[in-house]
């Protein structure tokens, strides 16, 4: 072991600490980016349509595309409870308390995020 320490050379050692140095980095922003969001934001056709508090238990009929679906907000986690379309993967893909539900035959988009927090999508230029 330490016959292969010392046979390392400076740049090895420099690539080895810029390697833990982003994971670090990455592991930080992952954390950052994918936090609890605190508000749900329904999109139908790609124009929002609702923007809720996952706080508060409610729940709500959207119309989309292809159907009636119900979405259910409770215990600060959201779930697309009945849906209209044949294959339920909305449906199945349970409650969450962060990130995106897609009903693809409804042209239906559940985010779960935060208003006060201003994100870049993408920059073009």
């Amino acid at each position: 072991m330490k016959k292969a320490i010392r046979n390392t050379t400076i740049a090895d050692r420099i690539l080895f600490l810029l390697l833990i140095v982003t994971s670090i980095a990455g592991l930080v922003y992952t954390r950052e980016a994918f936090s609890l969001g605190s508000d749900v934001l329904v999109e139908v056709n790609g124009k929002p349509v609702y923007t809720l508090a996952l706080d508060v238990n409610t729940e709500i009929s959207i119309e989309g595309t292809d159907g009636r679906t119900v979405l259910e907000i409770k215990n600060n986690k959201v779930r697309m409870r009945e849906a209209d379309c044949s294959n339920q993967t909305c449906v199945k893909q349970g409650w969450i308390s962060k990130g995106t539900i897609v009903c693809l035959p409804n042209n239906i988009v559940v985010i779960v995020g935060s208003r006060s927090k201003k994100d870049i999508d993408a920059i073009t230029g």
